[in-house]
């Protein structure tokens, strides 16, 4: 799938993507959020869940050259594409 026609999903129909297709990486706190990081295809995308209200704000493309992307290899080595 491309990230296109994944962005153009929506938020449960996004979901049920990375569920049937992702592969769960890794998780960090970032401000009010739990992050959950996935692999789909070539492309990492994170799960903006809020525990406060107990609700997924988003599902986004995590460009590689983000500042999050240091959070993410402090904890483990990503792969190289």
């Amino acid at each position: 799938m491309l990230w296109s026609e994944f962005n153009n999903l929506s938020l449960i129909e996004k979901a049920r993507s990375l569920y049937l297709h992702g592969t769960f990486i890794t998780s960090i706190r970032y401000y009010k959020h739990k992050i959950n990081l996935y692999l789909i295809g070539d492309y990492y995308v994170e799960v903006f869940y809020n525990p406060k209200v107990d609700t997924v704000d988003r599902i986004d493309l995590l460009e590689r050259r983000h500042s999050r992307m240091k959070f993410y290899s402090d904890q483990i080595k990503l792969p190289q594409f």
